[in-house]
């Protein structure tokens, strides 16, 4: 029997069916993300084996990386609910990584590689607070978390082929500095014609709030939302780069081309997971589903902590792959159940919120990497489960409709 589908007064699709508009997002992120993962998937061992830096520095490149991926979220989601402009604001985020990555194009020092790995997260920030409540506007309430998962599969199926280009190419032509030079020129491409495709899609501007400032923006915000964020921060204290990861599986063996399919493979365990993730936080409730992803990241990190074989570095990649189709596409489903109003806003706090702990907590990871890995994974763990506790005390739901 065939279910039937129907539209409200703004066109979102209901129950039943992805909006086509949630699918042309979805082709913009897979399109970003096969540029920006090519270069991710060799950026942590480019940097420390070829360019020559530490893994200190490693560290506080990743850690400065996700400050700037979330410095300017807050001001991107109250300028987006103020305005009720979501189009424009993405683009302009797309647009500013996509120039960042000519860096790569004159130069692969190390300062010029700390300098693009830091100024390109500058345009996710902006971008990322309009693009999600653009998102959450489109889907329908009852399959929000399908939608955002089928959106997160489709961002990470570019992040899916980047790797594999990426492995082709030194496979094809061997690890040399041209070769690098060549990748980094292929990756510039697919960044261009995502914003091309961006600026060919309907907008879906939000009601506008055009008389509030930061502060009465932030005091409107629900008690639901607001209580989230301190579990958020304390997850976000544990949630160092995965370079480190990758890094951990240089060390048990793997190769330079061999890392990058791992990578690859963490990516496409993502891919099949996002949309079932979501769609069993629709019918479970999306709290249930975040404490899931905290759980299953004290677990993959346990894990690390006693991983010596390579095939024990495969089952880490899926496990990862897991968490990672959970944490990064149901968070924001959430949030938008708990912040109907000013949802640019709310993940715009969200991300500021935790990016800036990104900072620290890469920064002791690359410090407790220099004496043991095991240091850095098991304090990993605890905050895990120290978040899930501080969020089953707080239960931010509770104001919420899950």
């Amino acid at each position: 029997m065939r279910q039937s589908v129907r539209k409200d007064s703004a066109g979102t699709a209901t129950r039943g069916k992805i909006h086509p508009d949630v699918l042309k997002l979805g082709l913009v992120s897979f399109l970003t993300d096969l540029s920006s993962e090519m270069i991710f998937s060799v950026f942590a061992v480019f940097f420390t084996t070829v360019a020559g830096a530490s893994t200190a520095l490693l560290g506080l490149i990743e850690g400065l990386a996700d400050f700037s991926a979330s410095s300017l979220n807050y001001l991107a989601g109250w300028l987006s609910d103020r305005s009720g402009q979501r189009k424009w604001l993405a683009t302009a985020g797309y647009g500013f990584s996509t120039l960042a990555k000519l860096i790569l194009l004159v130069s692969s020092s190390i300062v010029a590689l700390s300098v693009f790995r830091v100024i390109e997260r500058l345009g996710k920030g902006f971008r990322g607070p309009p693009r999600d409540a653009w998102l959450s506007s489109i889907a329908a309430k009852e399959s929000r978390g399908y939608a955002f998962g089928v959106h997160k599969a489709l961002d990470k199926s570019g992040a899916v082929l980047g790797p594999l280009v990426a492995y082709a190419l030194l496979k094809w032509l061997g690890e040399s500095a041209r070769t690098y030079s060549l990748l980094f020129l292929v990756a510039f491409v697919p960044a261009v014609v995502s914003v091309l495709v961006l600026t060919r899609i309907p907008d879906r501007r939000g009601q506008p709030h055009a008389r509030e400032s930061v502060r009465e923006n932030w005091q409107q915000l629900s008690a639901g939302f607001k209580r989230f964020l301190p579990p958020a921060g304390v997850f976000a204290l544990a949630y160092f780069s995965l370079g480190f990861v990758l890094l951990k599986a240089h060390d048990v063996g793997f190769g330079m081309t061999d890392v990058v399919l791992l990578y690859a493979l963490f990516n496409v365990v993502c891919v099949v997971a996002a949309p079932l993730a979501g769609k069993l936080g629709d019918r479970v409730g999306r709290s249930r589903i975040v404490v899931l992803g905290y759980a299953v990241y004290a677990g993959l990190n346990l894990w690390l902590v006693v991983a010596g074989s390579r095939w024990e570095m495969v089952g880490v990649f899926c496990l990862y792959g897991l968490f990672y189709a959970i944490e990064e596409s149901q968070s924001k489903a959430f949030i938008a159940d708990l912040e109907p109003e000013r949802r640019a806003t709310a993940i715009g706090v969200y991300n500021f919120v935790t990016g800036g702990l990104y900072l620290p907590a890469s920064l002791v990871a690359g410090a407790l990497w220099a004496v043991s890995p095991g240091l850095a994974f098991g304090l990993a763990a605890a905050l895990s489960v120290a978040a899930i506790v501080v969020f089953l005390l707080l239960r931010p739901a509770a104001a919420g409709p899950h």
